[in-house]
């Protein structure tokens, strides 16, 4: 479904070229949940970027079911990214926005109808559980609220493909468990391919079938989640499996609070 081959890319500074991607290589399947974990300054975000073009990659190939995003002028790439949804960590919502023509804008660039325009938001809506809050504002909404209707937006255009770029980092962990529940009954209810990139471990853990781990711009492991998990063979992934073990121990010996 998705298919990263020899992906690089250099960003040109006032000190030199800094490369920050070098030679990715990734092949996720149709309908998988596939976690992208790193350190930060790692590339990750870069990574996500680069797949849909946000970012030019400078060397490379991406193919996003069998066609190739790197080889499209500007109108192919248009119209393939309305099959390519996207969720930020900072929500990316208009303020003087509702909820309803938050998740409208992305149908109206596509020339719906009002008609279709008002049934897909209404179904949309009711799949992320945020029908009570269509003529609110962003302003209005709680942090996890706001998520959902990014969600529901990246939703809009029935993407095949739905790229999760630090959508839970801004959340409290009851809120990133709700958001992790709606990812995982889209990903079965749609058969959605969804790639999530972050830096919180307990996220892969809860909702991905396999991962890859990236340090300095390459990919160092993939597998697995749970393979990656009993065996990690990276450095990066070794110290995000004992932040982790640290972190539960601590938790367990204190009665649930971290000291």
């Amino acid at each position: 479904m998705i298919s990263v081959k020899n992906l690089s890319k250099t960003f040109s500074t006032p000190k030199g070229d800094v490369q920050v991607l070098k030679d990715i290589n990734l092949e996720i399947e149709k309908g998988d949940v596939f976690g992208i974990i790193g350190f930060s300054g790692a590339g990750k975000s870069t990574m996500i970027r680069c797949l849909n073009r946000l970012e030019e990659p400078t060397s490379g190939t991406v193919i996003i079911g069998n066609k190739d995003i790197t080889a499209m002028d500007k109108d192919e790439l248009r119209e393939a990214r309305k099959k390519i949804g996207i969720i930020f960590q900072d929500f990316n919502l208009f303020d003087s926005m509702t909820v309803y023509k938050n998740i409208a804008f992305p149908l109206k660039i596509s020339g719906y109808s009002e008609e279709k325009i008002r049934d897909r938001v209404h179904e949309i809506l009711n799949l992320v559980e945020l029908s009570d809050k269509i003529d609110s504002y962003p302003a209005q909404l709680s942090g996890g609220q706001k998520q959902r209707v990014g969600i529901a937006r990246a939703l809009a255009n029935e993407p095949d493909v739905l790229l999760s770029d630090e959508a839970t980092s801004a959340l409290d962990p009851q809120t990133t468990y709700s958001i992790l529940e709606l990812l995982r009954d889209i990903n079965k209810k749609l058969n959605l391919t969804i790639l999530l990139i972050t830096h919180e471990l307990d996220v892969v853990k809860y909702i991905c079938n396999n991962m890859a781990v990236i340090e300095e711009g390459r990919i160092v492991e993939t597998g697995s989640t749970n393979s990656v998990f009993l065996n990690p063979k990276s450095d990066t992934a070794k110290k995000f499996v004992k932040i982790m073990r640290n972190f539960n121990t601590s938790a367990d010996c204190t009665g649930g609070e971290v000291i």
